[in-house]
């Protein structure tokens, strides 16, 4: 009798991946769709909702041939975080764009509420700032109909939320893509009336917090997929990327590069410039988390391309042997996040000559993704203790001269996965578990592939880097000017 598969879907800000895994937890077949986003006005972001469903369709019937779908045992689902969708209960249709957690169009409301920020980081174990999802929530709520919500006839969720919807059955969200709504109290995982009324989100149109092995509904819509094929897991994508990392083991941190990052540990630990957030719940209770999350990683990259009109591609092969000099890029896109939070600061290029050629800008702009995640992790470290090894992921990995300038930087050695999509691998881990093809002892000694990245810079030149990048942050946040950041 052929072996089960674990079908894991990760729908992520630019496409939607699928992968098939085996019993031994080996990709045996994998596709992806891609999915585009607005800029309707300066510091909007958005997504069409049905596109994205779209996008999950063809990812599973790209991944899923006949033969394989009557062998799959059940779904994993790893989302993007904080983005937020209204619709109607009874017909089940938007009512109007996905806003991105890129969207900055909330940040006025976030100096209105400036006087409320420490209860709602005591309470919500996050800033207050406009990537998450309650300042959306409101304007969502205001601007479509908050009557309607309050009679229980709409719904606000994220993505995982959405897509569940899409199977039918109750209103549903996952704990930890709850604890990044900004609306949830993190100490006790549930919805919290302080911050429902501060936000002016009614419970009515809330999900129900379920743990990240549900009950989920059984999967509906996703051809060759038959209907009624359980869900199993559900993580935000952050999440499973730690979890495929064997993330709860004592002192691993992993940072993802994607679009954003998000930096990670698992810990209850509280630092200056950290969310505290839960990472997951598999049956034993919300596991506490502390992150940081930097706004532009490789969307420095992919901005930077557009606005060359080169691609991607070029530019990285072109930074791959280029030193950046004095050239230092501050991509403050809609502000900076972790460990700044600072909405109002803005990009920054410093260091340009008449001799800076578009080489130079690419390798500036892959070293700020460093100087970012460096920031990040020195602000864990204070949480949760030494950082020796940064586990690393995300397709922005893939390139090796990122990997040694984090390394050389930050003075820590990196390990690369060997497999680049880590939240969906994460989240078919978590998935295994719940159909029984494995244990946590077996994930924790099932062989992970790494290249490991060592410093080779000294520490006077990370030093005067680093203080060369300080300077230039606060160059990009000159409301900040005097302050101790």
């Amino acid at each position: 009798m052929a072996s089960p598969l674990i079908l894991a879907i990760d729908q992520g800000t630019s496409s939607t991946k699928a992968l098939l895994v085996d019993d031994t937890g080996r990709v045996v077949s994998r596709a992806s769709a891609p999915l585009a986003e607005t800029q309707p006005r300066p510091g909007w972001v958005e997504q069409d909702p049905g596109e994205l469903w779209q996008s999950v369709r063809l990812a599973v019937a790209g991944c899923v041939t006949p033969e394989h779908a009557a062998r799959v045992a059940g779904v994993g689902i790893s989302t993007q975080r904080e983005s937020l969708v209204l619709w109607d209960r009874r017909t089940g249709e938007p009512l109007g764009p996905l806003l991105s957690w890129q969207d900055q169009r909330t940040a006025a409301r976030c100096h209105e509420l400036a006087d409320q920020a420490e209860l709602v980081r005591a309470v919500s174990g996050m800033p207050l700032d406009p990537m998450f999802s309650a300042l959306k929530a409101r304007w969502l709520l205001d601007t479509h109909d908050p009557e309607r919500s309050r009679a229980g006839e709409l719904c606000l969720g994220t993505v995982d939320s959405w897509l569940l919807s899409r199977f039918g059955g109750e209103h549903l969200i996952e704990v930890g893509n709850a604890s990044r709504t900004q609306l949830l109290g993190v100490q006790a995982g549930a919805w919290d009336s302080r911050l429902l009324e501060l936000f002016g989100v009614s419970a009515e149109v809330l999900p129900r917090v379920v743990p990240s092995c549900g009950p989920f509904p059984a999967v509906r819509g996703l051809a060759p997929l038959p209907d009624g094929v359980p869900v199993l897991a559900v993580m935000g994508d952050s999440h499973a990327a730690m979890f495929a990392h064997a993330g709860w083991r004592p002192g691993v941190v992993k940072a993802t590069y994607g679009t954003g990052s998000s930096v990670m540990a698992i810990g209850g630990g509280r630092s200056e410039g950290l969310c505290r957030s839960i990472a997951w719940d598999i049956g034993n209770g919300p596991v506490p988390a502390v992150e940081g999350n930097i706004r532009a990683a490789g969307r420095t990259i992919t901005w930077l391309s557009e606005l060359l009109d080169v691609p991607a591609e070029t530019l990285l092969a072109e930074a791959e042997d280029t030193d950046p000099g004095e050239v230092y890029f501050v991509p403050a896109f809609g502000g900076l996040g972790a460990p700044w939070w600072d909405p109002d600061a803005t990009p920054v290029v410093t260091g340009l000559t008449l001799g800076t050629r578009r080489a130079q800008l690419a390798a500036a702009a892959l070293e700020a993704v460093a100087f970012q995640v460096e920031d990040v992790v020195a602000a864990i470290e204070q949480a949760v203790g030494q950082v020796g090894v940064l586990m690393a992921d995300g397709g922005l990995t893939r390139s090796a001269r990122l990997m040694q300038t984090q390394a050389d930087l930050s003075g820590r050695t990196v390990a690369r996965s060997g497999e680049h999509d880590l939240s969906a691998l994460g989240v078919a881990d978590a998935a295994g578990l719940a159909a029984k093809l494995w244990t946590t002892e077996q994930l924790q000694r099932r062989p992970r592939p790494v290249e490991e990245f060592r410093p080779a810079a000294d520490d006077p030149y990370r030093r005067a880097r680093q203080a060369a990048w300080r300077q230039a942050v606060r160059r990009a946040r000159p409301a900040q000017e005097g302050s101790s950041t």
